[in-house]
């Protein structure tokens, strides 16, 4: 892998990847998004579903965990289809369906959120370092964990998707998360706590399935807006689409349910923990520190693919921009961030619920746009990547607009100020805000579309 970053491994910026340079199989899609699904992050997410309000009997987070799982990784693999079919990164697909210069919006609020991706990364496992190894720095050891990190994570980045996948993941990385990953849970299943406590809720409380089937969906969710900076790497769609489903369906449903169990069987359940307790409850399994060892191992390569991929959704907007010098500040950014999200861990788990939710109601509704405007057009033009794209296409940003505003009437979560507040949903549904801010905004966009072409028809004649 060394030798592949001191030959200079080729910058894929917004151009499309040639055919001949294509070279990924099913199995190293799936290999990728099964490592992508995995990480300490994911476990924490399914934590939180058996934390109050949620507190959901380990049964519950199972079956919400694979539906939820099943639905937004159908939805990650949908949105990697263009990249696969034309070369290009998710960013740059979005040209031809809001418009070039609309296309920056997404790519701004991307590079954004994978910037947080990046900080919760590194803060996650600099703490989990950290717990392992003691402070034998005294109160700086999770600071000087975090930049150790922060710099293995450009090396990477700099790398490049295709040494990372076959150089990394294939070799290493993702058979050290597999093994250790397989002993927590058997550690956790075989615990009499976790067939004594398999159907009882873990708290009291209303227990909403339809926020915990959006938290779940979020999770693959996060990722749609950077699948096709990998999966155009793919040799043909059906390995992109085939291997991002099977891969990450599989690792997300898994961490999901472990990361509910761990809180369950090590009695964390009864009140909202932070991100410390949690890993610390790993910590304490025997051989608890090699398995999150192992875990931190395979989760550099998620904090990878943020740091790449905020450098190509920026390069979206401004191409002249170099990619390495993207990836250099985008790091650093991330090592500040997260430095200081370490030291601000006690309100993580809240910090992170709202997060995901944000995620959630922004990009999700815009994958419906995405979905809705590929069933009409079938194929685009390979010019529609480029300059022949319209500036903008007003009724894409009504129908992503229209589909944003329902999810976040029915989650109850908005963004004020510099916080993640709730507030009651103006629209509760059984089902969550999900599958009803994805339809609507697919559907919104349709009918546009179709009520636009015979007015462009007879504009033409």
């Amino acid at each position: 892998m060394a030798r592949g970053w001191f030959r200079r491994p080729e910058e894929w910026g917004v151009e499309p990847v040639p055919a001949d340079r294509r070279r990924l199989r099913g199995i190293d899609v799936g290999i990728l998004w099964f490592s992508l699904g995995a990480g300490l992050l994911v476990l924490f997410a399914g934590a939180i579903l058996a934390m109050p309000p949620f507190g959901l009997s380990l049964f519950e987070v199972l079956v919400v965990g694979i539906v939820g799982s099943v639905i937004g990784s159908l939805m990650l693999a949908a949105a990697g289809q263009i990249g696969a079919r034309h070369g290009v990164p998710t960013m740059v697909s979005l040209r031809p369906v809001l418009g070039r210069k609309a296309s920056w919006i997404p790519s701004g609020l991307n590079a954004f959120q994978l910037l947080g991706w990046a900080s919760f990364e590194l803060m996650i496992m600099g703490l989990g370092l950290t717990l392992i190894s003691g402070e034998f720095l005294g109160s700086a050891t999770p600071f000087v964990w975090i930049g150790v990190l922060a710099l293995w994570v450009t090396l990477l980045a700099l790398g490049g998707p295709l040494v990372v996948v076959r150089a990394w993941l294939e070799r290493f990385a993702v058979w050290l998360v597999l093994g250790s990953t397989a002993y927590l849970t058997a550690i956790v299943v075989t615990d009499p706590a976790f067939l004594a406590r398999f159907f009882d809720p873990a708290v009291g409380g209303e227990r909403p399935l339809g926020v915990a089937l959006d938290l779940v969906i979020a999770m693959p969710i996060s990722w749609w807006p950077l699948v096709a900076d990998y999966n155009r790497f793919a040799r043909r769609p059906r390995d992109s689409f085939a291997g991002t489903f099977l891969g990450y369906t599989l690792s997300n449903s898994w961490f999901y349910f472990l990361g509910a169990a761990v809180l369950v069987v090590f009695g964390l359940a009864g009140e909202s923990t932070g991100a410390v307790p949690f890993v610390r409850a790993v910590v304490g399994t025997v051989l608890g520190s090699l398995v999150l060892l192992l875990i931190i191992v395979d989760e550099t390569d998620n904090a990878f693919a943020n740091v790449y991929s905020a450098a190509v959704s920026t390069q979206n907007i401004a191409p002249s921009m170099g990619q390495r010098g993207l990836v250099l500040a985008t790091s650093a950014g991330a090592f500040l961030a997260g430095s200081y999200l370490a030291s601000r861990w006690e309100a993580f788990a809240h910090l992170y619920e709202g997060f995901l939710l944000l995620v959630g109601g922004i990009f999700v509704p815009l994958l419906g746009v995405l979905v809705a405007d590929q069933f009409l057009r079938r194929s685009y033009a390979p010019a529609e990547f480029a300059d022949a794209a319209p500036a903008l296409r007003i009724h894409a940003l009504l129908a992503w607009a229209c589909g944003a505003a329902l999810y976040f009437a029915i989650s109850g979560v908005w963004l004020v100020g510099t916080g993640v507040v709730w507030i009651e949903a103006v629209l509760p549904s059984p089902i969550g805000a999900s599958l009803p801010s994805f339809a609507l905004a697919g559907a919104v966009h349709a009918v546009a579309s179709r009520l636009r072409e015979p007015a462009a028809e007879r504009a033409s004649t």
